[in-house]
């Protein structure tokens, strides 16, 4: 799988117009099913990078620009976890670059956890030194899935965007990776929440780069009516939690059953799983 990975990339990477980002097809993907509920994971996984110190972003910065043997290992252990959800959105993937090995990491993780369904939108790319991406995976199909790309004075962040369900009245999921600017993320949020504003049934899932509070209460969000995880949700730093940046966050229609902190600590963030039940008659419609 490796080398096939490998040379479906280097073909990209030997392109006139350089690399882009990748779908899996849908072809093959068994079509949304009537379930009373949806496992979702969020989860920044820094690269395939092993972080559990502070100290490691200085002795193990140099993986960020060139491949390690061990980062294999590390995505194999995160496939295992991304196999027991539904729908997982992943954020600092690499696309296939020289750092990831020439492999598509989004593809890797798909095929590595078995889910059938995956999407991986390029937001910054450097060549072969670095594929800055996001991924989702899903074991349904989806009525479409878009990718955007957010304001900021720096480019280089985006959102994916994917619907389930019926066209009339859809599941929305929104997966992104947030500027650390607060101002960034002002104008990133606005241009979110016009996206959004006229479905009913929302998740927005990733790295936000703020605790909810603030999102929710100061920033273009408070319009949505979303509801948050527990303050106490803290996802960074994965060695001592003490900062809630990782957030799932559902319109009011989507019961929550089951919401929690992942103790999966192989990046420098721990992923945020959340067990959402479709609205009461909502399922049949499919």
């Amino acid at each position: 799988m490796y080398n096939r990975i490998r040379k479906q990339l280097n073909g990209i990477l030997r392109s006139t117009n350089g690399p882009r980002g990748a779908c899996s097809g849908d072809e093959h993907v068994p079509a949304f099913e009537a379930h009373r509920h949806i496992r979702l994971l969020t989860f920044n996984i820094q690269v395939g990078i092993n972080t559990s110190s502070y100290r490691h972003y200085f002795t193990r910065s140099w993986q960020h620009f060139l491949p390690h043997r061990n980062r294999i290992q590390n995505l194999d252990r995160i496939a295992t976890l991304l196999s027991n959800y539904d729908v997982v959105a992943l954020q600092e993937c690499d696309g296939g670059s020289l750092r990831s090995g020439y492999i598509n990491q989004v593809q890797y993780l798909a095929e590595a956890s078995g889910i059938p369904y995956w999407y991986q939108q390029l937001n910054r790319n450097l060549g072969q030194l670095a594929q800055h991406s996001n991924g989702l995976l899903s074991r349904y199909r989806p009525l479409d899935v878009k990718e955007h790309r957010l304001p900021g004075l720096i480019p280089g962040r985006g959102a994916i965007i994917a619907r389930y369900g019926a066209e009339e009245d859809p599941l929305v999921l929104v997966m992104m990776h947030l500027s650390l600017s607060k101002a960034a993320q002002q104008r990133q949020l606005a241009y979110i929440q016009a996206l959004i504003s006229e479905y009913q049934h929302v998740v927005l899932m990733g790295d936000l780069n703020n605790h909810a509070e603030e999102l929710l209460s100061n920033t273009p969000l408070k319009h949505s009516n979303l509801v948050p995880l527990p303050e106490t949700a803290h996802s960074f730093p994965s060695w001592r939690p003490e900062r809630a940046l990782d957030h799932i966050l559902v319109s009011p229609s989507l019961e929550i059953r089951r919401s929690e902190v992942v103790s999966y600590p192989v990046s420098d963030h721990l992923p945020i799983a959340m067990d959402i039940k479709l609205p009461k008659g909502y399922l049949e419609t499919f």
